[in-house]
């Protein structure tokens, strides 16, 4: 293990200002994206649509590194040039989703745990070989009656822990990925009280199995009410809620902290974001790792035709400036209209 690449890599992918590309979609989802576009998912669709989103002039200056799917990970540009090498020569660092899905877990109705130990280590030293220095694990936590139980939390606790350390054991910078999810009609009193209890189980898991914190980056829910609360806190109450959590739980030699949206729209994901970050003095970089809130609007623009790669680019450009200046306190929503 080359702990100085690991704590290298981690730095650079929450670099001050600039975040990660969640384009790690399964075939399954990214069909569904075409499918809201009337895109067939064929290979070469999926080909064009990733090359048009990492060929974007300029994103480099706000996207620090990107999720690939394996299948996207082989792929290569319209030149020739496989996209982690395109990225690399960016300086935007490549990453690799490994988890194959969550499943039912046994003996738990209702709840899950994250599949795809079996085999991981092989194919970590094949993505590494392939370009890849991050991966990405998630794990999923549902809010409902008596969920989440202690059980399923221990779970998927020990296997994002194990998952860590074998990516470090390749060089590989593990993103950790524990998340709530915000299906429910709980309150954001709820939700901050499960986020606590993940991130508790999580890091103890991280400790016992000797990921060294500061080569890896935590990628958890921010803390807002469930989205058939009839209640939804406000953008200030939500990034007292996160920082509060993450101040409680999250030891200060992680390196970043790089959010998932969890299905907010574009525009509240990013005010959330800067909202925190406008607060300062949070022990950890603070920034985004964003799917669907950063490509959007890019994927209604090109709509599947080469003639609209410029506007789709342009799409993705502005949401990706608009979240990196996010994540140095430096947005406000009147930069949403110059879209």
């Amino acid at each position: 293990m080359d702990v100085k690449l690991l704590e290298e890599t981690a730095r650079k992918m929450v670099a001050p200002g600039r975040g990660i590309l969640a384009a790690d979609e399964s075939t399954g989802t990214i069909k569904k994206r075409f499918d809201s576009i009337q895109v067939e998912s064929t290979e070469e669709n999926r080909r064009a649509y990733r090359d048009l989103l990492f060929t974007t002039p300029g994103a480099e200056e706000y996207i620090s590194g990107v999720i690939l799917f394996e299948e996207t990970l082989y792929q290569k540009t319209s030149d020739g040039t496989p996209f982690a090498k395109l990225l690399a020569d960016r300086g935007i660092v490549p990453g690799i989703k490994v988890d194959k899905g969550a499943k039912a877990l046994a003996g738990a109705p209702g709840e899950t745990v994250t599949e795809g130990l079996d085999g991981l280590r092989e194919r970590l030293t094949d993505y590494f070989q392939a370009g890849a220095r991050f991966a990405k694990w998630r794990a999923v936590i549902t809010i409902g009656d008596g969920m989440p139980t202690d059980y399923a939390i221990a779970t998927n606790a020990h296997a994002l822990a194990r998952y860590a350390a074998l990516c470090q054991e390749a060089n590989i910078v593990p993103i950790v990925e524990p998340e709530v999810l915000m299906d429910a009609d709980n309150t954001i009193e709820v939700c901050e009280d499960v986020t606590r209890r993940v991130l508790d189980a999580t890091f103890a898991e991280l400790i016992k199995q000797r990921v060294v914190l500061e080569g890896m980056v935590l990628k958890p829910n921010m803390v807002i009410s469930g989205k058939q609360c009839p209640q939804q806190a406000d953008v200030e109450t939500v990034a007292a809620a996160t920082l509060r959590t993450l101040m409680r739980c999250v030891p200060s030699a992680v390196p970043g902290i790089a959010f998932l949206s969890g299905g907010q729209s574009d525009a509240l994901a990013t005010q959330h974001l800067d909202a925190m970050n406008k607060r300062g003095s949070a022990p950890w970089a603070l920034t985004f790792s964003y799917g669907r809130a950063l490509q959007a609007a890019a994927l209604k623009a090109w709509g599947g035709q080469s003639s609209n790669v410029e506007a789709a680019q342009k799409a993705f450009f502005h949401r990706a400036k608009l979240n990196g200046l996010a994540a140095t306190g430096r947005y406000s929503e009147a930069m949403e209209e110059a879209a």
